[in-house]
């Protein structure tokens, strides 16, 4: 009979993820979550290094290190930054990564400007006035150039813009609006910061039971995922198998749904390592972890990006069920908890 697994602090957990939720961390800008998940780690046995890129690295002596074993999830997430400052004062906006323009109509926003000052405003159709438009209001098509920032700030002109200390380059980050009701996480950016809440809460309930990794285990936070290259480097070559923690996309034909951990064997990249992801199914069976199993058309993970510049590992990927990927997104904790123990089994197991 297996050893039950190490008690799960929960609150813990989603006090750590509605704080990590609400620290802005655009790809490119990410540092204050990485700061924020520094100082959060500082606490357990884990030696921390940077990578140049700005990746978060934390290194677990384990048991045995015959067999290094890697884990990644990604603090960065989708934003904008200011492609042009109009004549009217107001902003247009370029993506990072695949936001959702009709996801992030009408919300608030903040503009980063490069002297550290922060400018809020709202992102809104350039012909958004129903009273004005008519029809039209609701036949635009979102884009970028059909969109842009409204500051709350007296300005009327590019000149005004200016003298806020507005640029072109400058980052936009977006309203989360995290709340968490009936057992459900609603927010933007769970992809992934709810992963990265995962790795957290079982590194924590590992060292609470007084338990290591089995093997020398690397966590990689990496900052680069939502532009695809976030985990091309900086896992140790070393490694055998890297397991990627990153959200399970839920709607019309998956099998993902809020309420589980998900067990990705196939993206847009192809299939992963089916060796690795039949030991993390014996893993859940055994431990009685509720799972399941999908594939993601249009999806790429760091797992990816890793194997695309050369590594040589196994690579398996999990995550908690998401509905509404890259818009305003929601879970559960059952699938938040679900995910956190299939991690520990991982890290326990031979």
């Amino acid at each position: 009979m297996n050893t039950p697994l190490p008690e799960l602090d929960t609150a813990s957990m989603l006090n750590f993820l509605t704080r990590l939720l609400n620290t802005p961390s655009p790809t490119g800008n990410a540092e204050a979550a990485i700061r924020l998940l520094e100082a959060e780690l500082a606490a357990y046995p884990l030696q921390l290094t940077r990578t140049r890129k700005g990746a978060l690295v934390a290194r677990w002596q384990g048991e045995r290190e015959d067999a290094p074993r890697a884990l990644t999830a990604h603090v960065d997430t989708l934003g904008a930054m200011v492609k042009e400052i109009k004549p009217n004062g107001r902003l247009k906006l370029t993506r990072i990564g695949g936001l959702s323009l009709n996801g992030v109509e009408n919300e608030g926003c903040w503009v980063h400007t490069n002297t550290g000052e922060t400018v809020r405003g709202s992102y809104l159709l350039c012909k958004s006035s129903s009273h004005v438009h008519g029809a039209e209001v609701n036949e635009t098509k979102r884009t970028e150039d059909a969109m842009e920032v409204r500051l709350d700030a007296p300005t009327t002109s590019a000149e005004e813009t200016r003298a806020l200390g507005i640029g072109v380059g400058d980052f936009v980050t977006f309203d989360p609006r995290v709340e968490i009701t009936e057992g459900f996480v609603r927010s933007r950016f769970l992809d992934d910061k709810a992963c990265v809440a995962n790795l957290v809460a079982a590194i924590q309930a590992l060292h609470k039971a007084g338990k290591t990794p089995r093997q020398t285990t690397y966590f990689h936070f990496s900052n680069y995922e939502e532009v695809g290259h976030g985990a091309s480097a900086g896992i140790p070559a070393e490694v055998q198998e890297l397991l990627t923690v990153d959200m399970a996309a839920i709607g019309a034909g998956q099998e993902s749904d809020e309420h589980h951990v998900t067990l990705c064997v196939k993206d847009s990249g192809g299939p992963y390592h089916h060796g690795f992801s039949q030991k993390l199914r014996r893993l859940a069976e055994q431990h009685g972890i509720d799972y399941k199993v999908d594939i993601y058309p249009f999806y790429g993970s760091d797992g990816e990006a890793f194997w695309r510049a050369g590594g040589d590992v196994a690579v398996a990927l999990i995550g908690p069920g998401v509905d509404a990927s890259h818009s305003y997104e929601r879970t559960h904790t059952a699938a938040l908890q679900a995910t956190t123990q299939w991690i520990i089994a991982y890290l326990l197991s031979d």
